[in-house]
């Protein structure tokens, strides 16, 4: 995690460990909640709405966070499902994991489908999904004449069993 010392300038930061990543946040939306965790080793923080939505019965919607990020080149921010709500309301990130690229500076929404029986209702403040960072590794590609037998083979959907 980064702590930020109130008695510092915003751009000095303590780092805790060397796993952690600097993420600069941008409120776009005055009513923003920086994204928090709920606990010291969560993988993941959450992210929380900036208005009020109702979503139908297998409806979709674009949820608006009011935030940007800066993330440093060779990684991406990935938008997941909060378990409780994909549990309790049938929601979940339509996309998921949806992904944030390093050059991506625009609001953060998150894509979500109401899967359950009843409409969920989502307020201003509500935790609607969960934002963890992760590296990316280019490929490169090598075009081949044949690729290398495997104990699979052939095999595809579902030749492996059910």
């Amino acid at each position: 995690m980064i702590f930020f010392n109130k008695n510092k300038k915003k751009e000095e930061y303590i780092k805790e460990n060397e796993r952690d990543i600097l993420v600069k946040i941008e409120k776009v939306h005055k009513d923003a909640i920086v994204p928090t965790y709920a606990h010291h080793d969560d993988a993941c923080c959450d992210l929380y709405s900036v208005e009020n939505y109702v979503i139908p019965i297998r409806g979709k919607w674009l949820l608006s966070t009011g935030i940007a990020a800066e993330i440093p080149t060779g990684y991406e921010i990935q938008i997941r499902p909060r378990s409780g709500l994909a549990l309790s309301q049938g929601l979940t990130v339509l996309n998921a994991p949806g992904t944030i690229d390093a050059q991506y500076r625009n609001e953060i929404k998150v894509l979500v489908v109401n899967l359950g029986h009843k409409k969920v209702a989502i307020k201003k403040g509500d935790r609607i999904a969960q934002m963890c960072i992760k590296p990316v590794y280019r490929m490169e590609f090598i075009e081949a004449d044949k690729l290398s037998d495997s104990d699979r083979g052939q095999g595809g959907w579902g030749s492996t069993g059910i």
